[in-house]
């Protein structure tokens, strides 16, 4: 799986010029799924995700976490993180998992982040979306599973 996380003083997604989801402080969270990703990957990145230290203390250092200043994650679904562009000039997708199966795991990557504690907006799986982001930072972090395995 590859996540790419924003910190974020407020956030949004719209659909049709409707907000289907908003967070205040928190992290937006792209979340793409490879064919070979398993629910393993989905466990060590959202404990990664909520203890990630991304977050300034009294002092401006990055010390606390998403758990430590109980903030709120917006979750986006994002295949386009899978783009190979090695070769010509148009991305090949063929890294990402089927819709199918992409689904399930975003549905799954919520469910355990909801279990966790953190309140979590999300945008609507495989809808034309605009994402608002208010990036705090600006701070943004590529996770990918495929390096920590």
């Amino acid at each position: 799986m590859k996540v790419l996380i924003q910190r974020s003083k407020n956030s949004n997604v719209k659909i049709s010029n409707e907000i289907v989801g908003e967070i205040t402080k928190g992290i937006v969270v792209f979340l793409g799924v490879g064919k070979n990703d398993t629910t393993k990957d989905i466990d060590y990145l959202v404990n990664k995700i909520i203890n990630l230290r991304i977050f300034e203390d009294n002092e401006g250092k990055m010390n606390n976490s998403l758990n430590d200043i109980g903030g709120e994650v917006l979750l986006v679904s994002q295949f386009t993180l899978y783009a190979d562009t090695k070769k010509g000039r148009r991305p090949s997708f063929i890294h990402a998992s089927a819709p199918e199966k992409a689904k399930e795991f975003y549905e799954l990557f919520k469910k355990k982040m909801i279990q966790q504690g953190v309140v979590v907006q999300t945008g609507v799986f495989q809808a034309d979306m605009e994402v608002n982001i208010v990036n705090d930072g600006p701070v943004t972090i590529i996770i990918d599973t495929e390096n920590y395995k």
